[in-house]
């Protein structure tokens, strides 16, 4: 008898500890999910103040700030949706790249830009562009530029779209935009790519491009370091779990496919 009422007192201080850790556990999860709200909330804000207070006076900043705009659209249908912290960080990520581009719109109209952004691993990865080009595919011509124009008025801060590296810069048209829309590369988008960036330093060739490895993993798998041929950015979802075009849903319209991710933490720029 003395042995059951030991064994049944044991059982319930075991399921008491197990109780209160689990009550534990939830909480910090929770605390977690919330503080992870706010900052993605923060941010959103901060970009949606740049977004107001900030109008373009040339094509090529009211192109940046249309862009930073529908960003901030963005960012707010996905922080109505935000559920766990992986989704929030990825509303924290498209804010972010609407701040890149009100960078870009503020250096577009002879502004100070602010105080540098981070730089995010997709985008240190894509490379950007450090010389004109103009080039022609299948009758239509393609300008990039690592500095706004007439010509260049379109602004990318670099990242993956549909899974592939595209460069830093400023374009005579957003010929990303249909991947990003499509969540897939069209036919002529290696051969546009091979023309426009090809021998560019800090860029993969079209080969690379085209399997969605950047320069530094193509050189890499060149020196027989590959590994598993993904690098750290694995089969191109890289560290925010999934191409572009998923994850902000199209054309940043709705809130699409949070995906997961690590945006990992990029501290007060300032703005």
């Amino acid at each position: 008898m003395v042995t059951l009422i030991v064994v049944i007192a044991l059982l319930l201080v075991v399921v008491a500890v197990g109780t209160s850790f689990a009550r534990n556990q939830a909480n910090a999860r929770e605390a977690q999910l919330e503080d992870a709200k706010a900052d993605a909330r923060r941010w959103v804000e901060r970009l949606g103040g740049q977004v107001m207070n900030l109008t373009g006076t040339d094509e090529a900043s009211s192109q940046a700030m249309a862009d930073a705009a529908e960003r901030y659209t963005a960012a707010g249908s996905q922080m109505e949706q935000a559920a766990t912290i992986e989704q929030c960080r990825l509303v924290t990520k498209t804010a972010m790249e609407g701040l890149y581009y009100v960078r870009a719109a503020r250096t577009a109209m002879g502004l100070d830009p602010g105080p540098e952004l981070p730089r995010d691993p997709e985008q240190e990865r894509a490379g950007k562009v450090t010389e004109d080009r103009r080039v022609s595919v299948e009758g239509h011509d393609y300008e990039a530029s690592p500095e706004p124009g007439r010509n260049t008025p379109h602004y990318y801060p670099g990242g993956r779209v549909a899974g592939r590296p595209v460069p830093q810069g400023w374009y005579s048209e957003p010929w990303w935009k249909p991947a990003l829309v499509a969540g897939a590369w069209g036919l002529g988008s290696m051969m546009l790519f091979s023309a426009m960036f090809s021998g560019m330093y800090g860029i993969p060739d079209a080969a690379a491009w085209e399997q969605g490895y950047d320069a530094g993993q193509q050189d890499a798998m060149e020196s027989g370091d590959g590994g598993d041929g993904g690098g750290d950015m694995g089969d191109g979802g890289g560290d925010y779990g999934g191409d572009m075009g998923g994850d902000y849903g199209g054309d940043y319209g709705g809130g699409g496919d949070f995906g997961g991710g690590d945006m990992g933490g990029f501290g007060d720029f300032g703005f």
